[in-house]
């Protein structure tokens, strides 16, 4: 199976999981806590149970390294390719009744994403990248039509931030380096969503995040012509041991 048929399957399934998140959304659900005190669902588990088996059952040869698995210390970091999936990004604001919540599945080699698909269930959109090769959007109304980061634009950046970090006083710092025209702060992998598109321009992290919440956006912006690097710089790598991103800046085009 060749990348671009390997997206599709990374796509379709992000599609499966977010249809079935918006059903338990319908449906009502109720809010648990795992060990660290973070939420998790009966849509965490059904979406990340049903994107597991796809992967498993299509690339039986490549490890998948699911969210709620990992955190559970049942998986450790594979040698060669594997999946590396979070099957609701955002579920705090999926709990909470926001719309700001995303499905992430990427494919991980040599600690670099090759590819990414991230659906946005509540928005009905769906994107999909493969560095080198170019990005893509899927929304409802219409068809899937290839996306590009924008350059700054004269006026200055749009800004994304984390909804919940939006009194951090490092992202007003930040903002009036930039001399950002706004901010916007949401949740979720729809951050690098937007700056693929070419709708925000920078999206600072100063918080922790984890290597599923951002493998398959950064493959997104990468396709779409953007970077996510370290503040010094240097790269983000996947399959570490603790499986933790330290902080850094996604950007589209300079």
């Amino acid at each position: 199976m060749n990348r671009q048929a390997l997206l599709e399957l990374a796509a379709d399934l992000a599609r499966r999981a977010a249809q079935a998140i918006l059903a338990v959304r319908a449906a009502g659900f109720a809010v648990e806590r795992k060990r660290d005190f973070s939420p998790v669902t009966a849509a965490d588990r059904m979406a990340e149970a049903l994107i597991v088996e796809g992967l498993r059952d299509a690339t039986p040869g490549f490890p998948v390294i699911a969210q709620e698995l990992a955190e559970a210390g049942e998986l450790a970091a594979p040698h060669g390719p594997f999946w590396l999936v979070d099957p609701l990004d955002g579920t705090r604001d999926f709990a909470a009744g926001h719309d700001s919540f995303a499905v992430n599945v990427a494919l991980v080699e040599s600690g670099v994403p090759l590819l990414g698909a991230v659906a946005l269930p509540a928005r009905g959109e769906l994107f999909g990248g493969i560095p080198g090769t170019g990005a893509w959007k899927e929304a409802q109304d219409g068809p899937r039509r290839p996306i590009h980061c924008r350059r700054i634009p004269p006026e200055g950046p749009v800004v994304m931030a984390s909804r919940h970090h939006a009194d951090d006083p490092r992202i007003g710092d930040f903002a009036r380096l930039h001399r950002a025209v706004r901010v916007v702060n949401i949740g979720s992998a729809e951050k690098f969503c937007r700056l693929a598109e070419g709708a925000a321009d920078l999206y600072p992290r100063f918080g922790t995040t984890m290597e599923w919440d951002t493998a398959a956006p950064e493959a997104v912006l990468h396709a779409a012509g953007g970077r996510v690097a370290q503040w010094d710089g240097a790269p983000l790598r996947y399959g570490k041991p603790d499986w933790r991103n330290p902080s850094f800046l996604a950007r589209g085009l300079a």
